[in-house]
C-alpha cells in the first residue's frame, strides 16, 4: 500500500512539473499575469505577417526580459516559425526571407533567416 501511495505521488508531482513546463511554453510569464498579447511586427508582400506570439520570462546579466516566438499568418493560415524566441523584431531580408536573432539569457545570439513560405530558421553563416 505504502509504495502505491508513493507512486501516485511521484505521478502527480510529474505531472505538475508538465503543468508548469506547459504554462511557460504557452505564454505565461510568472504564473499570475498574463502574457502579452499577440502583436503584428512586420508585412511582407501583399499578404504575409509576422507576428510576436508565445512569450516567456528570462533573465540575464543584463536583468530580466521578455522573450517572444514568432508566427507567420497568411489569411487563416498560421505557420509557427519552430525553437526560435527572441527579443527584437525580425528583419524583412526580401519577400520569402525574414532574419531573427535567437536570444537567451537576454541576450541576443546566432542569427537564423526564416522562409516565410515554410517557417524553417536555419542559420545564416556570415
Amino acid at each position: 500500500m505504502r509504495s502505491a501511495a508513493l507512486l501516485g505521488a511521484v505521478v502527480l508531482g510529474g505531472g505538475l512539473a508538465c503543468a508548469d513546463r506547459r504554462g511557460a511554453d504557452t505564454g505565461t510569464l510568472d504564473g499570475a499575469s498574463p502574457p502579452p498579447a499577440d502583436s503584428r511586427i512586420a508585412r511582407v508582400g501583399d499578404s504575409t505577417e509576422i507576428w510576436f506570439t508565445l512569450a516567456r520570462s528570462d533573465s540575464g546579466p543584463g536583468g530580466a526580459c521578455t522573450e517572444r516566438t514568432i508566427e507567420i499568418r497568411r489569411g487563416a493560415a498560421r505557420m509557427p516559425v519552430p525553437l526560435l524566441y527572441t527579443g527584437r523584431a525580425p528583419e524583412v531580408v526580401n519577400d520569402t526571407t525574414i532574419r531573427a536573432r535567437l536570444w537567451n539569457d537576454c541576450r541576443p545570439g546566432d542569427a537564423y533567416l526564416v522562409d516565410l513560405r515554410t517557417g524553417r530558421p536555419a542559420r545564416e553563416h556570415r
